[in-house]
């Protein structure tokens, strides 16, 4: 998610940043404009007359800092690299980092389970004591999938429950936010738990009706979309900020600004109290079916019980190929917390488990300079720098999973159509914060030569100027642009420099 979920699209466009002058095309007179193709016969010849790299980057406008390495997938010989010592913020590209971890200490077919205990005996239909529902930490878990435990519930021929509904979180920390720094409405940075539902979010819309907007807040997903009350909203008349929050003890409380609206719209929001968020679903699930519960009791720890109801995710190998696709943050910290915990660590914070997955990449993976805050590379106080990332590659290559996980990237065009059937592949993570980009993963050239690579570049001043409560502040999305530019171009350099 980063900043949002917009994919890399790798252009082949060669001209940066708009700069057409006679000074660029010298600094790209070695480059290739339309496609890839292998090297002359004489390949020393070939490199030697190549502009240096550093005309590359000096024309991409790309300010800040940049780090990169290329190095040959099998010998790990170093190819090409700019300041591969250089710490800098890896953005999601962290992520690729935490699968490693993840498949390390819990297993390609480890499963999250979410169950629906009794602390009682059932009777004729009744549980004559508590029914609890207790997380699992299950990333991907909806309220398409608590409608179908209801059900199940049903059909086990439970009609009521004579005790308290019972919510128990406890198998991870519940955390408010992943980063407080980030804008507070933004829907990719929300609380993380032990039981989490629509990526703990949930969906605002409103429509204008007369002189006045309907609003709804429900736990949308793909058959269901429940009204809730845990998250509120209510339209003001100001010019700014957009979105307030305030946490109302019982119910995340939420203002827009009219002006803001429009004739209609809708957006995700972050849930900060995930917990209640599910039971309040769940409790209207089950009403649906005919089972009243009380009001939620929430619980420290897990009860003692036999259970009626239990529901498990689909294996960790491919909940983490969707957070590389996808960049979902919260599935990132839920894998990095969840194998801190399977090592015997049992952190309280995303700091603390992170700290516990940084030594853990130092000594596994050969990143001897890594230091990571999260798991999902949502802060931006996380530093790794080109050379550890490229070993971390290498060592997660070695381990076979890894790179099978990760999301092809397509060569484009100039006109920005993908090229089909290009000899050239690559599979990466790509990470963005606003002033930050970053890519890293595997290459493999025309001529079946395998290479791993990783970028990073900041303007950190510029990020640190940038107003807090602006989601995309001025000239982010040009910077961003650059900088991508600038990776296509450095990698059209390495498949056409380094194919033999």
């Amino acid at each position: 998610m980063g900043n949002g979920r917009v994919p890399v699209q790798l252009t082949r466009r060669l001209v940066l940043g708009g700069i057409m002058g006679s000074a660029a095309g010298a600094a790209l007179a070695g480059a290739p404009e339309r496609s890839l193709v292998p090297l002359p016969r004489d390949p020393d010849l070939a490199r030697a007359a190549r502009a240096p790299v550093e005309r590359l980057i000096n024309a991409s406008g790309v300010t800040g800092r940049i780090g990169f390495m290329v190095a040959d997938a099998k010998t790990g010989a170093v190819l090409e690299a700019k300041s591969p010592l250089l710490g800098l913020p890896p953005a999601s590209v962290t992520k690729a980092i935490t699968a490693s971890y993840a498949l390390d200490a819990l297993g390609a077919d480890y499963r999250f389970t979410t169950r629906l205990i009794a602390t009682g005996p059932v009777q004729d239909g009744t549980v004559k004591g508590d029914l609890v529902l207790v997380g699992g930490g299950d990333p991907g878990l909806d309220t398409d999938a608590l409608a179908e435990m209801a059900a199940q519930l049903k059909t086990a021929g439970i009609h009521a429950v004579e005790g308290d509904f019972k919510v128990c979180s406890a198998t991870l920390p519940t955390i408010p936010a992943i980063d407080p720094e980030q804008p507070e409405h933004v829907g990719y940075n929300p609380a993380v738990s032990g039981l989490n539902l629509n990526y703990n979010r949930v969906h605002f819309e409103w429509k204008r009706e007369g002189g006045s907007y309907s609003v709804a807040m429900d736990a949308r997903a793909r058959k269901y979309s429940p009204r809730v009350q845990i998250a509120r909203m209510q339209v003001v008349d100001r010019k700014g900020p957009i979105y307030t929050y305030l946490d109302a003890g019982g119910a995340d409380e939420w203002t827009v600004a009219r002006p803001a609206l429009g004739t209609g719209g809708s957006r995700w929001l972050p849930v900060r109290k995930p917990e209640a968020y599910a039971a309040e679903v769940f409790q209207t699930l089950a009403r649906s079916h005919g089972i009243v519960l009380s009001a939620p009791v929430f619980l420290g720890a897990v009860p003692e019980g036999t259970t009626l109801v239990a529901r498990e995710s689909e294996p960790l190998k491919e909940i983490l190929r969707e957070m590389l696709k996808y960049s979902t943050n919260l599935t990132a910290e839920v894998a990095g917390l969840t194998a801190s915990e399977a090592r015997g660590v049992h952190p309280e914070t995303l700091m603390e488990s992170a700290g516990e997955m940084s030594l853990w990449a130092r000594r596994a993976l050969g990143a001897r300079h890594a230091a990571l805050v999260d798991h999902s590379g949502l802060g931006d106080a996380s530093r790794l720098s080109a050379r550890d990332m490229v070993q971390a590659l290498l060592a997660a290559r070695r381990n076979g999973v890894l790179p099978g996980l990760m999301k092809e990237i397509p060569l484009r065009n100039d006109n920005g159509d993908v090229v089909a059937n290009h000899p050239v592949k690559v599979r990466a993570k790509t990470g963005t914060l606003n002033f930050v980009s970053a890519l890293a993963g595997y290459i493999s050239t025309s001529s079946g030569r395998e290479l791993v690579f990783a970028y990073f570049s900041a303007d950190l001043e510029q990020r640190a100027d940038a107003p807090d409560e602006e989601e995309i502040p001025e000239g982010a999305r040009p910077w961003k642009n650059r900088s991508r530019n600038l990776q296509q171009a450095l990698i059209e350099r390495w498949g056409n420099e380094f194919a033999v």
